[in-house]
């Protein structure tokens, strides 16, 4: 079984560029004020749901390993 992740948009720093549903159409869709939300926060690892945060122009997509206790992040990594 693979990782999972729990997907979260910051909805105070989106921007509505849709970056995110043109990279993982299936994860993301983006609400009546053009904010993005994840379809299903927790989610089975997808390279998609990655490309979609490490593409979006605000950074505004967090995403964390769950069930590793501390919520390990994926992305953004740590510094």
């Amino acid at each position: 079984m693979g990782d999972r992740w729990h997907v979260e948009v910051d909805r105070s720093l989106c921007i509505g560029s849709a970056q995110c549903v043109h990279h993982a159409p299936d994860g993301f869709r983006l609400d009546a004020g053009r904010r993005s939300h994840p379809v299903e926060p927790d989610t089975d690892a997808d390279e998609r749901v990655l490309a979609a945060a490490e593409n979006c122009p605000v950074e505004a997509i967090v995403i964390t390993l769950l069930g590793s206790g501390n919520g390990e992040p994926v992305f953004p990594p740590e510094e």
